[in-house]
Order: structure tokens, then sequence, then C-alpha cells
């Protein structure tokens, strides 16, 4: 049983004033509407499947296990990943791909794979949060055009796009100065109320949500997707449905660990996969789209102080109320208040000390933050530039080990030439290895020392296999000593694969990082 001192850690994170989450709810609910619509405009399906969407995800992530203080919904990045889907086979194909990539993510909750997370390396997050920062940035850009009567989409000019820059200025003005007076309400939200009376009451012509798409309609109901139940439908969604889970839960995860990081409090990552997998499973069985943690509707709830499960309620049972009785008003919200505080959250998500520690990071780091940024951005394929982050990074690593191995020469008394090794033996060091040794020169008897050093791979079995069969041809022997118990397990495995000669030392106690 855990002590009370062992639990303050983990129910402090549930510890909320109501007061804050309910206001942090409204402000997030009103900063979802028009990114999902946007996102459900983009997978070319109805703006309502899109809220509707957003409400049964976020209801049921915030009460069934989802982290604390983060958000989420039906996000842009998943919606890339279904266009063509929903384009050449329909909607309901959509539904049943939704579905199966809940299951998926269930799965790897409940197999606890939230745990590779930690093998992202910090430039790769660092990399990921200000892609995503660019990609909310360009998202709210699309606000600043319009259509013509041909139906032609042109930039915002004149006096239209003064008044949406004006009112853009004023939300970002309120956002940053009002907490530096009162932290009574949310900065957000008293933006939105204030820039949106001002456009309402004054009568003045700027663009709103009901200029994107109406909103009006009602609460997702049952419905099962109408598509054969037949294994050539299983192949063709198990691909789309794989890389949405994987999008999905990249974002979700890397969301969860910045949120961590700004909380100081950790999340549990297979909990959330499988919060997030039957969040999916119950959208597709409503007829939804898919989705994930939504990093810029989540920093826009931890601005406005949400930091519990009740402020992701509040924001799904307001998105509810807007759809079924509140449409009219909401519809008539400047875009340009809504696009304001997305600016903020750009500045406020986009990672600065990034920026200010370039100098001090490893050429490698530099250059695999600037990829994932830029593959996040230019591709919005969030799980590719997180895995182009992760090789390059893990590849950099391999490199510099690989020049690490070092090998100490000496011949004792009675003749025997001894190598003690320093440094790991493993794929990317075997030719430096190898070629440290002169078989033709050395004596009937050479011994390999490993106290320092450790065969990690099966790379390092093979390089000492074909070292020991260039002894044997020259009539010589070859000995192996200080191997670790994990070195001799990889020997063990190779079996007949490699015949070599291992110098018991009972005195010798290997540390459990040695090999």
């Amino acid at each position: 049983m855990l002590s009370s001192f062992q639990l303050r850690p983990y129910l402090a994170q549930y510890t909320i004033n109501p007061q804050n989450e309910i206001l942090a709810g409204l402000t997030t609910a009103l900063a979802l509407v028009p990114e999902v619509v946007a996102f459900a405009l983009l997978a070319h399906i109805s703006p309502l499947v899109g809220i509707g969407s957003a409400f049964v995800i976020c209801l049921i992530t915030s009460i069934f296990g989802g982290r604390p203080g983060m958000i989420s919904g039906a996000a842009g990045s998943v919606a890339v990943v279904i266009v063509s889907l929903v384009v050449q086979h329909g909607p309901e194909y959509l539904f049943a791909a939704v579905l199966l990539m809940g299951l998926l993510q269930v799965a790897v909750g409940v197999l606890r794979f939230g745990k590779f997370i930690r093998l992202v390396p910090q430039p790769v997050v660092y990399g990921f949060v200000n892609g995503l920062a660019l990609i909310i940035f360009m998202a709210q850009l699309e606000q600043f055009k319009t259509r013509d009567a041909a139906g032609t989409e042109q930039w915002l000019t004149g006096p239209a796009l003064g008044l949406m820059l004006g009112l853009v200025a004023l939300t970002m003005a309120i956002v940053y100065v009002l907490p530096k007076l009162t932290k009574a309400v949310p900065a957000s939200l008293t933006a939105i109320v204030v820039v949106s009376a001002l456009v309402i009451g004054g009568g003045l012509e700027t663009k709103s949500v009901g200029d994107i798409a109406s909103i009006a309609g009602g609460l997702p109901a049952l419905h099962l997707p109408q598509v054969p139940l037949t294994w050539a439908t299983l192949i063709l969604l198990f691909p789309y449905a794989l890389i949405m889970a994987l999008v999905g839960l990249t974002e979700s995860l890397l969301t969860l660990t910045v949120v961590d990081e700004m909380t100081d409090t950790r999340g549990r990552g297979n909990q959330d996969c499988v919060a997030q997998g039957l969040a999916n499973i119950a959208s597709g069985l409503t007829g939804g789209m898919g989705g994930c943690a939504m990093i810029g509707q989540t920093m826009v709830n931890l601005e406005s102080r949400g930091r519990g499960r009740l402020s992701g309620v509040v924001a799904a049972v307001a998105l509810a109320l807007f759809v079924v009785a509140g449409s009219s008003l909401i519809e008539q919200l400047p875009l340009a208040a809504l696009v304001g505080v997305m600016f903020m959250v750009v500045i406020g998500t986009f990672e600065w000390a990034s920026l200010r520690i370039l100098r001090r990071m490893p050429l490698t780091d530099v250059l695999v933050m600037l990829l994932v940024t830029l593959v996040t951005a230019i591709s919005q394929n969030l799980a590719l530039a997180v895995l182009l982050g992760v090789v390059v990074s893990a590849l950099a690593f391999a490199w510099e080990n690989a020049k690490r191995i070092r090998a100490r020469k000496f011949v004792d008394a009675a003749g025997t030439k001894h190598y003690e090794i320093y440094g790991p033996l493993f794929f990317g060091s075997v030719q430096a290895f190898t070629d440290k040794f002169d078989v033709a020169q050395d004596p009937a008897e050479v011994v390999i020392d490993f106290r320092d050093s450790r065969v990690a791979d099966m790379s390092g079995i093979e390089a000492l296999n074909k070292l020991t069969e260039r002894y044997q041809r020259v009539g010589k022997i070859l000995h192996l000593r200080h191997l670790s118990p994990d070195c001799r397990q990889l020997l063990h495995k190779a079996g007949a694969l490699i015949e070599v000669n291992i110098l018991e030392d009972p005195e010798y106690r290997v540390a459990t990082e040695a090999g």
C-alpha cells in the first residue's frame, strides 16, 4: 500500500479549483470550435461530425483516464491522414477505420508500449513542439482569406484586413496584459468576450464563426459503420487505422510530456493510450472522425488554469450546448478573437529556449531539431517527423560511440599478448575493433579483455567469430576474458555460430552497465 507521502504527488494533479476549471473549460470550448470545423472540412466531412467527434473524444478522455489538464479532440494531424480514404470510399469507411484505430490504441496501452515515448530525445521534442506551433500559426492564416462571388479564395485587403488585424491585436493585448492586473478570470475568455461584444454591439463587419460553417444540430448518436464485414474491408482499412493510431498516440504522448514539464506533475502514458483508444472507439461508433490530444487547445486550457479533469468535461459539455442550444450566438463570434487567442498559444507553445541554447547544443542535436520542425510543419505527419528524428538521433549516437572503441596492448611475462578493450562493441564499431588486431604478428596465445567494454549485439558476436577464425587459421589461440553475464548470454544464444574460449574469472564482478 502507498503511504500518504507517496500518494501526495499522484493526488496533486487531481486537486482542482472548480471555478478555474469551469472557466478554463468554457474558454477551451470556444477555441475548439473553429479548429475542429476547419479540420472536418479538411477531411471532406460535415463540420457537425467534427464537433460531435470533439465532444465524444474530449468527454471520454477527461472521464476515463486521459492526462488531467490535457484536451483531446478531432485533430488536424489525424484529419490529414484520412482525406484519401473519405474521398475514395466515403465517410462510412472512415467511421470503421476510426473504430479500428481505437482498438489498436487500447492494445498499445494494455501492452504497456506507451513507455517507449521515453526513447524520444529532447531535440526531437523541441522540434515536435516548434513544428506544431508553426502548424497552429499557419492554420490561423486561413482566417485572413475570403471568397468572392465566384467562389475564388483570396486574401483580405483594405479596411477588412485592417479591422481583422486590429481585432487580433486587441485580443492579444488583452491576453498579455490582463494576467498582470488580475487572475480572477482567464485572460483568453475575457479577450473573446470583450472583442465579441465590441464587434456584435458595434455592428462591425468582420469574419465570424458562422462564415466557416453552421454548427447547429444535435448530439452524436449510435451509428454502426455501414461497411462490408469482409477481409477485403479489413485489408483496406488497416493501413489507415494503423497510421492514425500511431499519429494520434505520438501527438498525445508528446503533448503529455510537454504538460508534465509545464505543470511539474507526471501523467501516465499507458493509461492515456487506453483512454485515447476508448474515445476513438466511441467516436467510430457514433459516426465520428478520429482524434487525439490537441496541443493548442491544451495550452489554452493550461493558460486558463485548467489542471484537472473537470475542465475537459466542461469543454465537452460546452461544445454540446453550442451545437444544441447556442449555435446562433457562437456563430456570431468574430474569428479575429479566436485567432488572437491562438496566436498567443503559438507564442506560448514555441520552445524559445531551444533558440537560446542553439550555440550550446551539439550540431547533430541542432540538425535533428530543425529536421523534425520542418517535417512536422511541412508534411503535418507527426509520426513521420518524430520517427525521422529518433532514427537520426540514434544513428548519430551510434556513430559517436563507434569512434570511442580503443585497445590497450601489452605482452605479459609468459609471452601472451593482451588486448584491453575500451568502449562498446556493436554494429557501428565492428570495423574499428577488427582493425586493432595484428593476427600475423601476434604470439601463439592472445587474450581480449572486456573489463571496460561490452559486446552489445549480434554484429559484435559475428566480429568475434571471424576474429577467432582468423587466429585459428594461423594456429593461434584466442581467449576472451571478463565477459559480463549478458554478453555470455549473447554467445550462448549464438550457439553453433561461434566457438570461442572464455577465460573464467570467479573473482571478477561486472558492473550492471559493463559488458
